[in-house]
């Protein structure tokens, strides 16, 4: 899709369902392209199983509020 300015300010509606049907977006100024809007990508998504995170204080003796303190540290350290 090709858009202007005047097309974001007033057809923004349709720039916003071009966007979820996954279209690139192409900016306009005097009839030359400028810029372009890219819908955001999926693909850094990670499967919770399969996060570093997921399952971290299955093994830990200590308790997950504590493990969550240390990781998160004080205001001031």
């Amino acid at each position: 899709m090709k858009a202007s300015a005047l097309d974001l300010r007033y057809r923004m509606n349709e720039v916003l369902k071009a966007l979820e049907r996954r279209e690139r977006i192409s900016l306009l100024y005097h009839g030359k392209v400028k810029g372009a809007i890219v819908p955001i990508g999926r693909k850094g998504t990670v499967p919770t199983p399969d996060h570093p995170f997921f399952g971290m204080g299955s093994t830990e003796e200590r308790s997950v509020t504590v493990v969550m303190d240390h990781l998160r540290g004080e205001r001031y350290r």
